[in-house]
């Protein structure tokens, strides 16, 4: 970012697919789902690396299974996809000179991260790559906080391994990196790692947790937009868990993931949305159902959410919530209240009020009060029916004390 804030042109010149993609899958798969137990279970339980290793051997995914995450991002209305390449417990999804704990050389047999870079491209899907800095089967991962040859042997290591994940696999979109413990950006030499990856992969795009900040951030299991107009995008999980977890039932529901992608949109960021596949691959039924759900409500709605991020001030309702483009505002109603609607505190003359995509909508302004009256008794759309409002001015939503006249604002 420059002083005043802005991107430099190269910058924006790479983030512009991204900033109009909206909707990506992240996609958490490794030794840990035979567990079922969380991503995590090899550092909350306490297993022993040794132990942990006979996992690589009896992992025997089935041939492919990226080819229905793809197909199903896309009928979800997603444009992007980040899986995990190499995860906290050091195994490497991937064919790599550098360790043998990996894909193709124990259990699976072949190339899993191959297999999904295929997949998503056959989809017309852009390719992320999450891989981890932090590494609990590595014997240095730890040790090379305290130790400078173990700092440099792990140094090489990842430097090497990312290498050859934007190497090997033509033009990569993203790369996801995870939790830089236990060195600092400089110990990581993690801008030389950053200029190594530009020059293979000019154009691709890198979140900050490497400790840089670089192209955009990544709030993990909360939707908060970055500062300063930086781009942000929100990962997010479809339970409590980013792994295959059968025991942790929370599932987010279609109407919850609506309503963050018009939040994330609200704020001008990214919903990446996380499905932990089951061990053989499977994606869990609960997301599949809810993922088409979503889908075909952005088939009708994907204008109000794709294309409209203009900020605005607004307040909350119980009943929905704005997005934004120009002088057009779109409230996502998803608690509907029969057949008329009112919303407080827009500070804007309303020149005409609509049912997105269908008939016109009759409506009475009085002060900062819009009433919308001749609705449906039924919600059109039951996830969120969207009112479309064209209005006068630079729209606000801004409620005070108490009503306010238009004439006086």
């Amino acid at each position: 970012m420059s002083a005043n804030g802005q991107s430099p042109p190269d910058q924006e010149r790479r983030l512009a697919w991204f900033r109009a993609a909206r909707f990506g899958m992240f996609i958490h798969w490794g030794l840990y789902s035979q567990f079922g137990r969380h991503e995590w279970v090899m550092n909350r339980e306490r297993i022993p690396v040794a132990e942990y290793e006979k996992l690589a051997q009896t992992w025997k995914p089935r041939l492919n299974a990226a080819r229905t995450w793809a197909r199903l991002a896309r009928q979800a209305g997603m444009r992007y996809m980040v899986m995990t390449t190499k995860h906290h417990e050091g195994f490497c999804l991937f064919d790599t000179r550098h360790t043998d704990y990996n894909a193709v050389k124990c259990g699976p047999g072949r190339d899993l991260v191959a297999e999904y870079v295929e997949a998503a491209r056959a989809e017309g899907l852009r390719v992320g790559f999450y891989y981890s800095l932090m590494d609990w089967h590595h014997p240095d991962g730890a040790r090379c906080k305290v130790d400078e040859a173990a700092r440099r042997r792990f140094v090489d290591f990842t430097h090497g391994v990312v290498r050859e994940l934007c190497t090997n696999y033509g033009r990569i979109d993203i790369l996801w990196f995870d939790v830089n413990w236990p060195l600092t950006p400089e110990e990581w030499e993690a801008p030389q790692l950053i200029a190594m990856v530009r020059e293979l992969q000019p154009d691709i795009i890198i979140n900050n947790r490497t400790g840089l900040p670089e192209d955009f951030g990544t709030p993990e299991q909360h939707i908060i937009p970055e500062k300063g107009g930086r781009m942000w995008e929100a990962c997010m999980t479809f339970n409590e868990s980013w792994g295959y977890t059968p025991i942790d039932t929370r599932w987010k529901d279609a109407w919850t993931v609506v309503a963050m992608l018009r939040q994330v949109a609200a704020g001008g960021g990214n919903l990446l949305l996380n499905i932990g596949p089951t061990p053989q691959g499977d994606v869990p039924e609960p997301c599949g159902k809810v993922l088409l759900e979503v889908g075909e409500w952005l088939q009708r709605y994907g204008p109000t959410v794709y294309e409209a991020t203009d900020p605005m001030p607004q307040e909350w309702m119980i009943t929905g919530a704005f997005t934004r483009r120009g002088d057009t505002l779109y409230f996502h109603c998803n608690r509907w209240p029969g057949n008329e609607l009112a919303i407080g505190g827009l500070r804007n003359r309303v020149l005409e009020a609509r049912l997105f995509g269908g008939p016109a909508v009759e409506f009475a302004q009085t002060g900062d009060r819009l009433v919308l009256r001749g609705l449906p008794q039924a919600a059109p759309d039951p996830l969120a029916t969207v009112i479309e409002l064209r209005v006068e001015g630079e729209p606000q939503q801004v409620l005070g004390a108490g009503c306010v006249l238009l004439d006086e604002l």
